[in-house]
């Protein structure tokens, strides 16, 4: 027996999608600013405590307006409600955790070394 919802969420999918784009901009901007501070002022000098917390916001609004992205993908194609948000919410919260860890380890190793040791063209 198939599941066929007689309302799917579109509203909730462009909703989602719109967010964790809007979402994804305000990171590229902020994560901008933070690397020509940190060349103008050196990323040694920095704080990445700080620049965490300004990347906190954006990243949360990504993964919020993915999940809804994913759940409500699930739903339209089938997939009954309670297990659309059980399949979608565990995923994207694993995968946000895992690119978040990367962005932090990936923002101490700038500090800790420089900018210089992220070019990797100069790597023959």
């Amino acid at each position: 027996m198939y599941y066929y919802s007689s309302q799917p969420p579109y509203l909730l999918l462009i909703v989602g999608l719109f967010a964790a784009l809007t979402s994804g901009l305000a990171l590229a901007g902020t994560l901008k600013v933070i690397v020509t501070k940190w060349q103008s002022d050196g990323a040694e000098k920095s704080s990445s405590q700080l620049s965490i917390k300004q990347l906190s916001v954006p990243f949360l609004g990504i993964t919020i307006g993915v999940t809804l992205f994913m759940c409500s993908g699930f739903e339209i194609f089938g997939f009954p409600p309670l297990l659309a948000y059980a399949v979608g919410i565990p995923v994207t919260i694993l995968t946000s955790l895992l690119v978040w860890f990367q962005l932090g380890s990936m923002m101490s190793f700038v500090e800790q070394r420089g900018m210089q040791s992220l070019d990797l063209d100069s790597m023959n």
